[in-house]
């Protein structure tokens, strides 16, 4: 596992669902496959162990994949690998434009609930997918195509997960040099930001970053703590997460809400994330006229900052490069 100096399916449940987010950036465009799937891997046997402990082992490097989980489709193009089958098409174009994916891919169903049928029928070498799918379905995909299923994140370690991540990827579908080169853009991209943020005074900024929604009428707040993958960035540039909340175990989200934010205190830059597709702005638009949003020392202060639609908080290194370009933007403004 290589180091850095020094929501996925189960996150898409009840009414989080409108909120797993992303957005367009600065980052360079991946490369292109020619056509839907990778083009002309070769070489011999593949095999690698995912984040289940089981051994999958591949008679080649996969060309025809098939992924149900967003992140997975944005490393999958980062490749230079266009999946042949995607679990909600529209959806990933919805919240990860950083990585579009080419409209006509084969839709096989959401991603916590795939077509079995539809999978089977594009006769692919591999699906990828979360552990976050549960086991009984990997079981049956199992049945017709090998599955590696991947942790969506890791709050103990969330950069070195995306790492390795990516990496397992390029292992199974022979793109090893472009996993590397990727993960040495992003290496580049964060020792550029923390030197403007230097250069900027802003050297352990206090951070806030969130999203969230409105719900009859009030507005629950996702707080990315510094478990998160934008918190392993965040700790990366040199910024202070200024979330005291606990985080869950994979990724590193805690909940709030607009009483919550009092904690936050003084000097903190809050960052958000919304979608006008879907969901819009629950900050402006839900807690506008709220008094006690009103009053928060960042709101008093005009230190709240909305960074572009289409950052897939749960992605790689290309979206990781998107929110590092919008947040450094936000600050030095």
């Amino acid at each position: 596992m290589r180091t850095l100096r020094a929501l996925p399916a189960a996150v898409v449940t009840g009414t989080v669902a409108a909120l797993l987010l992303t957005a367009c950036g600065t980052t360079e465009e991946p490369a292109a496959a020619a056509e839907t799937g990778a083009a002309e891997a070769t070489g011999g046997p593949v095999t690698l162990t995912d984040d289940r402990g089981e051994e999958v082992t591949l008679d080649a490097p996969a060309t025809d994949v098939v992924s149900l989980e967003w992140g997975l489709t944005e490393n999958l193009l980062t490749l230079g690998v266009t999946p042949v089958g995607q679990a909600d098409v529209t959806g990933y174009n919805v919240w990860d434009t950083v990585v579009p994916l080419d409209a006509s891919v084969a839709d096989v169903g959401m991603r916590g609930e795939p077509s079995l049928d539809a999978i089977a029928a594009l006769d692919a070498d591999l699906v990828v997918t979360t552990t976050d799918l549960p086991e009984e379905v990997i079981a049956q995909i199992e049945e017709t195509v090998p599955v590696i299923a991947l942790r969506g994140s890791d709050a103990t370690d969330p950069i070195g997960h995306m790492e390795r991540t990516i990496e397992v990827l390029g292992q199974a579908t022979g793109t090893e040099d472009e996993a590397a080169k990727a993960l040495e853009e992003f290496d580049a991209a964060v020792a550029d930001a923390k030197a403007e943020l230097e250069d900027a005074g802003l050297s352990g900024a206090k951070v806030a970053m969130a999203d969230g929604w409105l719900s009859d009428g009030a507005v629950s707040i996702r707080a990315y703590t510094e478990g998160s993958y934008l918190g392993g960035i965040g700790k990366l540039l040199g910024l202070e997460n200024a979330w005291s909340l606990e985080g869950d175990p994979d990724y590193g989200l805690g909940g709030t809400d607009v009483e919550g934010l009092t904690a936050l205190g003084e000097g903190v830059h809050f960052l958000y994330i919304a979608n006008d597709t879907e969901g819009g702005d629950a900050f402006t638009e839900g807690l506008g006229t709220n008094p006690i949003w009103q009053q928060l020392p960042f709101v008093v202060a005009g230190d709240v900052h909305r960074l572009p639609d289409g950052i897939w908080l749960f992605g790689g290194p290309a979206s990781g490069e998107a929110w590092i370009d919008a947040t450094v933007g936000a600050l030095t403004k």
